[in-house]
């Protein structure tokens, strides 16, 4: 299905999958609370309170499916290594709340991370070139992760 010349709402339903998707992988990371482990942590001054967490995810994960969607519509050419790439940066996003909160353990964290910040990139530029606004949608996604890098890179030298 291309949307070449039609409206993307029209295609609605077709987001569904996507919201599915990237619904799932938000569920995994409330699997792992930050709890007293997390607590005793020695923190930069510059963390951000808790309540910024939720709300910033919350807004990231629904551009994250939109994004997905609109590559989606984009076509089916090269569909297939443009949609790898956006399943391993989900799967890394998953990982990270697993090797952070769930291992206890912030420099695999922090590994998962940088891997994640990497593969967000590619998959910007991947997204971009199927639909400009698809890859723009990341790009807060990219920015919040860089900070998430910096803090758990912080977190890292700091304990």
């Amino acid at each position: 299905m291309t949307m070449n010349n039609s409206n993307p709402l029209s295609h609605l339903p077709s987001l569904i999958p996507f919201a599915v998707l990237v619904s799932l992988v938000a569920l995994s990371g409330t699997m792992f609370e930050p709890g007293d482990w997390y607590s005793r942590l020695n923190k930069p001054a510059w963390t951000p309170p808790a309540i910024a967490f939720p709300v910033a995810w919350t807004i990231l994960y629904g551009l994250i499916a939109i994004a997905g969607w609109l590559a989606w519509l984009a076509g089916s050419v090269g569909r297939g290594p443009v949609f790898c790439v956006y399943a391993l940066q989900l799967l890394l996003n998953a990982a990270w709340s697993w090797l952070f909160f769930g291992l206890q353990q912030p420099l695999y964290g922090l590994v998962a991370a940088t891997l994640l910040l990497i593969v967000i990139g590619i998959n910007m530029l991947l997204f971009w070139y199927r639909r400009p606004l698809a890859g723009l949608l990341l790009l807060p996604y990219f920015l919040w992760v860089g900070f998430a890098v910096g803090l758990n890179g912080a977190i890292v030298w700091l304990n």
